[in-house]
């Protein structure tokens, strides 16, 4: 990072006048009472409060047609030390979503700005992170962590924070950002049965994925004290809670995860033109990678672009501007030889009907296992950069190859095409978007999916023309 970027982000945490760019603080336009004395996590207060937590109102709607609330975040973020850039602008606009009219918020830079220009700072005391939440809430904790037998409890704990939280109402110092959060959401948690069989087999594994995770943490709560049992039994509470973190959270360096307020507002982008860095004390920033326009988004990348069927199954939107997307074909069982190949996070299938190098070199390798000497002789070759030999073997396996490929595109669109059967009869008899209002999204996923898989082929037939 150059010295001049790092002393605008200084300037960005401090509060300090910047004369070489356009940033510049907001002041306050109104003034928001401090319920608590600090943001600092405080064990002593949380074990109290275990005492009285009937005693607290909860003046959060999360209904799901409940207004968001951004007007007061702008101020609640000002009075808690978090740094916004003259160019930065929160947008709220009305969106179609699934079967309603949702609020979308998002972010945008109201002027031009040039690379490296400071968009945000969060201070660490106003971030939420998995460990915190861990130490925060102690012990009592440690018996739900362990019932959930999963590798990563950190996410866990930013949900039991926010349950928390929650709770507090408008005692809570984070209440005016959670007030400003969605209520609705379309990710796999939040579908039905009728949803997944809605979705063919892979993104119905995902989706499927991430209820049983939900229903997971659900479960862990009942050995949790310190929440009242109306939260803890309501499914609405704890989906919303849920969405919120899995949604959201960030990942930090070192493996933690974070809540990180206004920073969680900037959208997904296939091509990013923000970024995000900590410093050693936690704190986070914020700042344009690129130039961007002004009325321009501002995005960061949420994961892997290419696997919308992922996107859509964690955070409940379809991206549409990626290039690719992964092929769907799945191995039970993969092993290290393949994930070296570029299985899966390589194997793409391309808009245009292009299929990844990586595609035909994992299908080989697994058609090779028939003759382990030679599967071994083709592994090496990919591993010491040995084109000449892979290619002989591409040119000696082609047909098989070829067939193998060509017989999973035709396996996938056989499955879209009784998927596409199945629901005009779902429709027909009445399961129409009203009832499901996820149907929509999950329709448009599927002609997403569809109309690449349609290109591929043509490209496979060609090939033989």
């Amino acid at each position: 990072m150059t010295s001049h970027r790092l002393a605008l982000i200084s300037s960005l945490l401090t509060g300090a006048a910047i004369t070489s760019s356009s940033f510049a603080f907001h002041l306050p336009t109104t003034t928001i009472i401090h319920r608590q004395p600090s943001l600092t996590n405080n064990h002593n207060h949380h074990q109290q409060r275990a005492q009285s937590v009937t005693l607290h109102q909860y003046p959060i709607s999360i209904t799901e047609n409940a207004p968001r609330d951004t007007i007061t975040l702008t101020d609640w973020a000002i009075n808690y030390g978090i740094g916004l850039g003259d160019t930065f602008q929160l947008l709220t606009a009305a969106q179609q979503q699934d079967d309603a009219i949702h609020n979308d918020v998002y972010t945008i830079t109201s002027q031009p700005i040039a690379p490296s220009t400071p968009i945000l700072s969060i201070p660490s005391n106003v971030i939420l992170t998995g460990s915190m939440a861990r130490q925060e809430l102690g012990s009592q904790t440690y018996g739900a962590e362990d019932s959930l037998l999963l590798s990563d409890h950190q996410p866990f704990y930013l949900f039991l924070k926010v349950l928390t939280e929650y709770e507090l109402g408008d005692q809570s110092p984070w209440y005016y950002w959670l007030n400003s959060l969605p209520r609705y959401y379309s990710n796999g948690a939040s579908m039905t049965d009728f949803c997944f069989g809605c979705l063919p087999p892979y993104a119905a594994g995902l989706a499927l994925a991430e209820k049983k995770r939900y229903k997971q943490y659900v479960e862990a709560l009942s050995s949790i004290s310190f929440l009242s049992e109306e939260s803890k039994q309501s499914e609405e509470v704890t989906k919303w809670a849920f969405n919120v973190v899995f949604t959201r959270y960030m990942e930090l360096p070192g493996g933690d995860v974070a809540l990180v307020p206004m920073a969680d507002y900037l959208n997904h982008g296939a091509q990013p033109n923000v970024d995000i860095s900590y410093d050693e004390e936690g704190n986070c920033y914020v700042y344009s990678m690129t130039e961007v326009g002004a009325g321009e988004p501002l995005v960061f990348s949420y994961g892997d672009s290419t696997n919308p069927s992922n996107l859509l199954a964690r955070y409940g939107f379809l991206d549409e501007s990626s290039a690719a997307t992964f092929c769907k074909y799945v191995i039970e069982n993969p092993t290290f030889e393949m994930f070296n190949l570029g299985y899966p996070n390589s194997m793409y299938f391309y808009n245009d009907g292009g299929i990844s190098n990586e595609v035909w070199d994992v299908l080989l390798y697994e058609l090779l296992k028939v003759s382990p000497e030679e599967q071994q002789h083709f592994y090496q070759a990919h591993m010491s950069g040995d084109e000449g030999t892979k290619a002989s073997y591409h040119d000696q396996y082609f047909a098989q190859t070829y067939k193998s490929i060509t017989s999973h595109v035709d396996y996938i669109l056989n499955e879209l095409d009784e998927l596409g059967i199945g629901l005009e009869t779902q429709i027909a008899q009445g399961q129409d978007k009203k009832r499901h209002p996820r149907l929509p999204l999950i329709m448009r996923h599927n002609e997403f999916v569809k109309s690449t898989f349609d290109n591929v082929r043509q490209n496979l037939d060609n090939m033989y023309a």
